[in-house]
């Protein structure tokens, strides 16, 4: 049986090839919510990191050459995916990164799911390592979704991005110098198929309830907390949630309010 992860992976990325298959190619050079990236941007980095995962388990070689170059690269990641894909855009980009993200699937299906796998950073499971493909395939699409005026219909596959804001609870401080407050707050969510998710310890001083899809949302950074209906209560869930941060790299602030959203057609 194929590790869970990655069928989840390859279901959220046809859900945005579906989305995307009948938009016109002229469209993919439309400027997103996300830092104006366009949404061939958008495809190029899930392509191009798509394609560095596999590396993982493939080619660790490649891998640690790509990750060298980007490093170095004078024009920054973006202009680095730009040249490594052949400024590929459009239909052509679209059909590439779907071939791509099944086969990415197909060879996470068939990895021991706790294999441990190169990374930039520390190494980590084959589990892990598909569960961020789908957290940042989820996560870009967010604003391709949003800038095609689109409201998303999200899948219980979401829990895995739940799961990982959880587990991402102190490296939101980490990332920043600072020791996570202790315990985390108590999670309650409604899933997209209205099962009730918990996490931690239940506690009525220090708690975060509603839309998985809007936590999942916030500790993406996709949305604004206060542009989501979650009832967050306590000094510590305020300040986690004004800040959470699920993906590697350095902090990064969540976008003001009113600036991620879904836009009228």
């Amino acid at each position: 049986m194929a590790m869970p992860q990655a069928e989840d992976f390859r279901a959220e990325s046809e859900a945005l090839y579906k989305l995307l298959e009948p938009v016109a190619p002229e469209r993919f050079d439309e400027a997103t919510q996300f830092k104006d990236w366009t949404i061939n941007a958008v495809l190029q980095h899930l392509h191009f990191w798509n394609r560095m995962a596999g590396y993982q388990i493939t080619d660790e070689t490649a891998l640690a050459d790509n990750l060298k170059a980007i490093m170095g690269a004078s024009g920054g990641m973006r202009a680095f995916e730009n040249h490594a894909l052949n400024g590929l855009k459009g239909g052509e980009l679209l059909s590439a990164w779907r071939t791509g993200f099944h086969e990415t699937a197909d060879l996470f299906g068939e990895t021991d799911p706790k294999q441990r796998l190169k990374w930039a950073g520390p190494e980590m499971s084959a589990r892990s390592s598909i569960t961020a493909r789908l957290m940042e395939t989820w996560a870009h699409g967010q604003e391709v979704y949003d800038h095609l005026g689109v409201v998303r219909k999200n899948d219980d596959r979401i829990r895995n991005i739940v799961v990982l804001g959880v587990n991402t609870y102190k490296w939101t401080y980490a990332t920043r110098g600072e020791t996570a407050p202790e315990p985390m707050p108590f999670l309650e969510l409604t899933a997209p198929s209205g099962e009730i998710w918990t996490y931690g310890e239940p506690d009525e001083a220090e708690r975060i309830s509603g839309l998985a899809e809007e936590f999942c949302q916030v500790v993406t950074q996709t949305r604004n907390i206060a542009d989501t209906g979650l009832v967050v209560t306590g000094p510590k869930a305020r300040d986690w949630m004004s800040r959470a941060q699920c993906f590697a790299g350095p902090p990064e602030t969540p976008p003001p309010p009113g600036t991620r959203r879904t836009r009228q057609v």
